[in-house]
């Protein structure tokens, strides 16, 4: 049995070049590829190769316990995009153990708050961080108050100057959705929410990089995720004095998706007389339809799904529909035969999904190919195949 990701490795690495090389255009430097939970899809160790093979020179990751397989793969530096916090004492251990298997040189944390900075300035060894600010999204970062405050502290400021603590730059992780964009400001073009965001945020780093000197003065780069060509150009044309750093990894590597192709294995067949009880549960199907086993389930991906936004009447309504259908215990599976999703016999196994054919629906041979529609980040694949 297998549950599978089919790539066309040329028309996806083609893509791959050309995100790359419009990043380098805008901003100077390499995009910063991310490679966080489940790889996209692909796992963590092949992008970390396939990074490598596109000459990316920094990398990212969710959280520290994501770090070895990346760093075994590629030989970049590795940025941890979960905010560094002592008070957890499992992810505080494996930062630790981390430094004692690896080059801690290699390795950047995030730093959000006062209380993470000021226990990395007490504590051994030298470390290579990003201050993340809080942005929009309200999850993570310092205020403006509390960045200036605490790279005016002594403690801090000795704590840079002596190396022990060196700053590669100012993080934001921002919004994929904003609301209504104002069109100007006193007649001049203002940009979209996000832009106005990173240069509000821009001309504070840019002020305060600034006052500093010296070989361990924090870089003057800014850091930041979701913003498209157009934004990062306007940015980079705002914050002139600065160097701009893009994460990117959904557009990234799911950026081209006619070059992925996503299949279960048909493992049995079954015609059955209407009536029949299949199944864990014991129910009946429709009148004379056929029955077919298809490797893909939970373990999978299948049939897990994160809460929809519901942000517009349509998406709400699509929502109302699928609920009542649950309700009434029928739901569309993500494979497609014939031409049409195909309704699932009951909830997906651990490792198989069982699907019901309408009578007249041409019916497929054990070993037949049946593709899926499915959210590549919650989604693990038996094998990835169309690689070297």
């Amino acid at each position: 049995m297998s549950f599978t990701l089919k790539v066309d490795a040329t028309k996806w690495r083609d893509h791959l070049s050309a995100v790359n090389e419009a990043a380098k255009r805008t901003t100077g430097s390499n995009a910063v590829g991310v490679i966080k939970g489940n790889g996209y899809g692909f796992g963590q160790s092949l992008l970390a190769n396939e990074a490598d093979r596109l000459g990316l020179d920094t990398v990212a990751v969710g959280t520290v316990f994501e770090i070895d397989e990346v760093l075994n793969d590629f030989y970049g530096d590795v940025i941890v995009l979960e905010p560094f916090e002592p008070r957890d004492l499992a992810a505080a251990t494996a930062w630790w153990m981390a430094g004692q298997r690896h080059d801690a040189s290699r390795l950047v944390r995030t730093v959000s708050s006062e209380s993470a900075l000021r226990a990395l300035i007490d504590g051994p060894g030298a470390v290579r961080i990003l201050l993340e600010a809080q942005t929009s999204m309200h999850r993570f970062g310092f205020s403006e108050s509390d960045l200036l405050r605490s790279l005016s502290d002594p403690a801090v400021r000795a704590a840079l100057s002596s190396g022990h603590v060196q700053v590669l730059g100012l993080s934001l992780h921002l919004p994929l959705e904003q609301p209504a964009d104002e069109v100007s400001i006193q007649g001049m073009a203002s940009g979209t929410a996000r832009v106005r965001e990173v240069t509000r945020w821009a001309g504070l780093w840019q002020a305060e990089t600034a006052v500093w000197s010296g070989s361990h003065a924090p870089a003057s780069t800014l850091w930041v995720s979701h913003l498209d060509d157009s934004e990062l150009a306007a940015v980079a044309r705002t914050a002139d004095e600065l160097a701009i750093r893009a994460r990117t990894g959904t557009r990234l590597w799911l950026g081209t998706r006619p070059a992925l192709a996503v299949t279960g294995t048909v493992l049995a067949v079954h015609p059955l007389p209407s009536g029949t009880h299949i199944g864990y549960r014991q129910r009946t199907g429709p009148k004379d339809s056929t029955l077919i086993v298809v490797s893909g389930g939970t373990a999978h991906g299948i049939g897990l799904a994160a809460p929809t936004p519901a942000a517009s009447l349509r998406q709400r309504a699509v929502t109302a529909g699928t609920g009542v259908l649950d309700a009434a215990g029928r739901a569309l599976s993500p494979f497609s035969w014939a031409g049409s999703r195909r309704w699932f016999a009951e909830p997906p196994h651990q490792h198989h999904s069982m699907l019901w054919l309408p009578r007249g629906c041409v019916i497929p041979a054990v070993g037949d190919q049946v593709p899926a529609e499915v959210r590549f980040t919650t989604s693990r694949f038996d094998a990835v195949i169309g690689f070297d």
